[in-house]
């Protein structure tokens, strides 16, 4: 077992594991820790606890120390340069033409590299442009595409539910969303209903998904043939969530609705009848 403190460097970014050393860490507190990029600013967002080596990514890189008053400063300061390297950067796209959108800039907060995230619909030669950012920054240069959904997640919004985007606000990872979620949930397959502010499949709608999947695999299809407190009929309707069936009973083709656990216990007396 290791002892592990996870570590967040983004509002609603990913949690990273660090070996809390001897800190006595609690969430909300703001560390100083090593990562593959340099030395970078965090804040706690999940307690110190141990897991197995199978849940973390070895080695592990350790927490140097609580933040102080001024390592904020700092941050702060690399946010207005950030602010400023944006302009610049957008300066830059333009005079050499490149099809690219900047999205966002970010120092690392011992200011050895500055990171330009920016959406292009193909490969973009950027090296020129690279060339002049280095020769004004002094420092070293990351040019990184990213997706339509990662760029929501940076710039942030309001979704079609008029609440703030998921990704920007709480969802750490990105999870794989399909139409078929869409169908299970009977909702309008039209892409103006069921997409994001990012053009993709809405991320909500994996949110109830398992649910429905455990609704489908424990009730009837459409078109099955039941036994009801009336009498057998077949499934016309399904309501997966609430656990609701409509049956058109077949001595007198009425409609009627019945809950699952009804159907289930009519089901069970007709074969205890036989």
């Amino acid at each position: 077992m290791y002892k592990v403190v996870g570590v967040r460097f983004k509002k609603a970014g990913k949690i990273y594991y660090f070996d809390p050393l001897d800190y006595d860490l609690n969430i909300g507190e703001y560390v100083i820790v090593e990562t593959a990029r340099g030395i970078e600013y965090g804040k706690v967002s999940r307690r110190i606890q141990e897991v197995d080596e199978n849940d973390i990514v070895l080695p592990l890189k350790k927490i140097i120390r609580p933040a102080t008053t001024e390592d904020f400063e700092i941050v702060e300061e690399n946010q207005l340069e950030a602010t400023q390297a944006f302009d610049t950067c957008i300066a830059k796209i333009e005079e050499h033409a490149l099809d690219m959108k900047l999205v966002d800039v970010e120092y690392t907060f011992d200011r050895n590299k500055i990171v330009f995230y920016f959406t292009a619909e193909g490969r973009v030669d950027f090296r020129n442009l690279v060339k002049d950012l280095a020769s004004i920054f002094r420092t070293r240069i990351e040019l990184r595409q990213i997706g339509v959904r990662d760029e929501a997640k940076m710039l942030g919004g309001i979704g079609p539910c008029g609440r703030m985007l998921c990704c920007s606000t709480f969802l750490g990872d990105f999870e794989p969303v399909s139409i078929k979620m869409a169908k299970d949930q009977n909702l309008s397959l039209n892409p103006s209903k069921i997409s994001g502010l990012c053009g993709r499949l809405m991320c909500c709608l994996k949110y109830e998904n398992d649910e429905y999947e455990e609704a489908k695999a424990l009730m009837p299809d459409v078109g099955t043939v039941v036994q009801t407190p009336e009498g057998p009929g077949k499934v016309v309707g399904l309501n997966l969530l609430e656990r609701i069936l409509q049956i058109t009973l077949l001595d007198s083709n009425q409609v009627l609705e019945y809950s699952w656990e009804e159907i289930e216990q009519s089901d069970k007396i007709a074969q205890l009848t036989k």
